[in-house]
């Protein structure tokens, strides 16, 4: 290993430490990630042609801006699918389209709610993300649980089934995502392969959690706070929800009949969408304020998380470089080693370092250690790929600063990592093992 080498990856890991310490030293990941991305390709350009041997030293400029382009554009692949989505949800939000979803949930029943909660969740998730679901059904918490101890119980399985509902589903979470757009998972193979550890994962958690619970809850209170009810009716309230969600679940079979990416049918979602909350609001303006902006699209792009979208591109860009330098490719190497080739293993340490770090970067690595294969474990929906997509998606529900579900849930509710950690942790890692478990008894006996 050579010292330039040995810079980049001391460069990486230090910037990955402070992206873990985000909330100790209050300094956005954002801003950390794009540091680090750039600090790695600079001591790449220090000396490129140790990297590139084969390349011309009059053409290595060239070289080094086609393999960067090269990067960004995979990433960016990601980036546009992730802009779209986020957009998508926003506007079904903004413009009341869950508003009906609260109403669906009421009972007295404690246990009879967190069996609804569970499911709903980790459905959603599989549809929108495990991000917005679980800010979606935060909302919906607040409006049907007024005590604050069952409350945090309901929210602990949130996390979970936000996770696991994310973890089957190529739309469900970032890393699926990312596995999916680089074609090392179809939608329909890990649909078919991970949807019963996925939903394991979810209901052990639920059952062992709804012992926790007592009593019944007061009757909630339906009164008028929609506010909605003097821009978008009811019915066009649910045109946009079936609308924005609906074509989030087309977006697979788009990407299947036409094989383009899936960001460009994400953005065909998004185009129809956009026209259709145009027509809604040129007809409202008509019997209203014209000049009122209203949940109008145009609007709502300026609250797209773009500090979010620009992390996903500083580690991404990061990790790239940890590739071209050799470095995954190594460590993917020494990992075989050390675990003897068993996949279960090291997907399952991925899993579980995936509760303590952003499992982003780690999945992105992986992609850089492991190449696709034509046949085997490592060919599309093999067992490593789909394996990385239920540890990393499944296993961030087992501390909750693992995932950005728990993040979210944790500001909202302010929920302490301890008490996390004293009543919802064990259940996710029985969960996480026991989807594993499953997923074995799956492929050694069923396929």
């Amino acid at each position: 290993m050579t010292a330039l080498t040995l810079a980049i990856i001391i460069a990486f890991v230090v910037g990955y430490v402070f992206i873990a310490l985000e909330s100790a030293i209050r300094v956005n990941k954002a801003a950390i990630a794009l540091f680090m991305m750039v600090v790695c390709w600079s001591l790449f350009m220090v000396n490129p042609g140790s990297f590139l041997p084969d390349v011309d030293p009059s053409e290595m400029f060239t070289a080094v801006s086609e393999t960067i382009e090269r990067h960004l554009g995979s990433a960016s692949t990601t980036l546009f699918f992730l802009m779209g989505a986020m957009t998508i949800v926003e506007v079904v939000d903004q413009n009341g389209g869950f508003s009906f979803v609260r109403r669906a949930m009421k009972t007295t029943n404690k246990r009879r709610l967190l069996w609804r909660i569970a499911l709903l969740t980790f459905f959603l998730s599989a549809i929108l993300d495990n991000l917005t679901t679980s800010i979606v059904m935060v909302m919906v918490l607040r409006k049907l649980v007024s005590m604050r101890a069952d409350r945090l119980t309901y929210a602990g399985m949130v996390v979970i089934a936000a996770n696991s509902g994310g973890a089957f589903s190529p739309i469900g979470d970032v890393t699926t995502i990312m596995l999916w757009n680089q074609g090392l998972i179809t939608s329909a193979g890990v649909i078919e392969e991970i949807f019963i550890s996925s939903l394991i994962s979810m209901v052990i958690p639920a059952f062992l959690l709804q012992f926790t619970l007592h009593g019944k809850l007061e009757v909630p209170d339906d009164t008028g706070d929609d506010k909605y009810e003097d821009e978008l009716t009811s019915r066009q309230r649910k045109v946009v929800f079936f609308l924005g969600v609906g074509g989030l679940v087309f977006v697979p079979i788009f990407k299947y009949l036409t094989e383009l990416p899936p960001f460009v049918g994400i953005l065909l979602v998004l185009s129809l969408l956009w026209l259709t909350t145009e027509l809604f609001y040129a007809h409202l303006r008509r019997r209203s304020d014209p000049h009122k902006r209203h949940n109008r699209v145009s609007r709502l792009l300026s609250h797209i998380d773009m500090a979010t979208i620009l992390f996903f591109l500083g580690i991404l860009m990061a990790v790239s470089c940890l590739e071209e330098v050799g470095v995954l490719a190594s460590l993917g190497t020494w990992l075989d080693g050390a675990s003897g080739g068993n996949h279960y293993i090291v997907t399952g340490s991925i899993g579980v370092m995936s509760s303590l770090v952003d499992n982003v970067p780690l999945v992105a690595g992986c992609m850089g250690m492991y190449p696709l294969a034509p046949t085997g474990d490592m060919a599309v929906d093999g067992i490593f790929w789909q394996l990385l997509a239920y540890c990393a998606g499944v296993g961030g529900s087992i501390l909750i600063i693992g995932s950005a579900a728990g993040v979210v849930v944790m500001g909202l509710e302010r929920i302490s990592f301890g008490w996390y950690l004293r009543h919802i942790s064990w259940v996710a890692l029985v969960g996480f093992f026991a989807g594993m478990a499953w997923y074995w008894f799956e492929r050694t006996f069923l396929f």
